[in-house]
């Protein structure tokens, strides 16, 4: 809605990334499916909507010169909700269509907050039949009590032979100390991996029903950049290579990830 509302603040809000040190820009496209577009009866935008994404991620990549755009696709029905993830074909059938539009665009695909076996499945099915060239980053959220399982309560571990279809595996949209628990595990992938943690407390059973808004969850005061950035520096030393923040993490983090990363002679993208 912000994009037709706001035009031009996603494209400023990107800048401000690029500006921090952030060398991947994620398109605001995460939560551009049917599904979600008919509640608000702007399903016929549907493909406009993602054209003005791609758009102000183009723009502002231009602006600064470099940087790599990554497609985001999101979860079908809800996040977190693996109950109410759609059938296998449908789902595959969605997510192709997606990554037809967004593959010419972007150097690589990301598919955020997969829930289950079953989602990451689909997705993989889906944006590898549509866009079989184009690099895909798999990104998983897990239990925020439990980085070693999946929101389905499924095994991380079994990921494994659908992790072996992508090109990077990823952690998002889950606490940062799920993800110190997290990483091991993606390392046994054989892929590159890392993680996008969330700054504010974990999800709640609240959050976790039908058409919830941000008003069930509560910040985290303590989760400064210095202290979302000492968890990053963390994963780092695990064997991350792809690292960053999700929700309720802004610039000011990423600035703080790349000044430490840097000072300990690491290289950024």
């Amino acid at each position: 809605r912000v994009m037709i509302d706001h035009p031009g603040l996603v494209q400023e809000i990107h800048a401000a990334y690029f500006s921090a040190g952030a060398g991947v820009a994620t398109t605001n496209t995460y939560a551009i499916h049917h599904d979600r577009l008919v509640k608000h009866a702007l399903d016929h935008r549907f493909r406009a909507l993602l054209d003005a994404a791609l758009s102000e991620a183009e723009a502002a990549r231009a602006a600064h010169g470099r940087g790599l755009l990554a497609g985001s696709t999101g979860p079908l029905g809800a996040s977190y909700r693996p109950d109410v993830f759609p059938a296998h074909d449908i789902g595959t059938a969605l997510y192709a269509e997606v990554a037809t539009i967004l593959a010419p665009r972007v150097d690589l695909i990301i598919g955020e907050t997969v829930a289950s076996l079953a989602h990451a499945a689909a997705l993989v099915d889906g944006v590898r039949q549509a866009a079989p060239d184009t690099p895909l980053w798999l990104s998983v959220t897990v239990d925020d009590h439990d980085g070693t399982r999946l929101r389905s309560a499924e095994a991380l571990a079994d990921l494994a032979p659908i992790a072996a279809r992508v090109d990077a595996v990823l952690a998002n949209c889950s606490s940062p100390e799920a993800m110190d628990r997290a990483m091991p595990v993606l390392a046994t992938f054989g892929k590159p991996f890392g993680a996008l943690a969330n700054g504010f407390q974990q999800i709640t059973s609240d959050f976790l029903r039908d058409n919830p808004t941000v008003d069930a969850l509560s910040a985290r005061p303590e989760m400064t950049p210095e202290r979302y950035a000492d968890f990053v520096m963390g994963w780092v030393a695990a064997g991350a290579t792809l690292v960053g923040g999700c929700c309720e993490t802004g610039p000011a983090h990423i600035a703080e990830i790349a000044r430490r990363l840097r000072a300990a002679g690491h290289s950024l993208a």
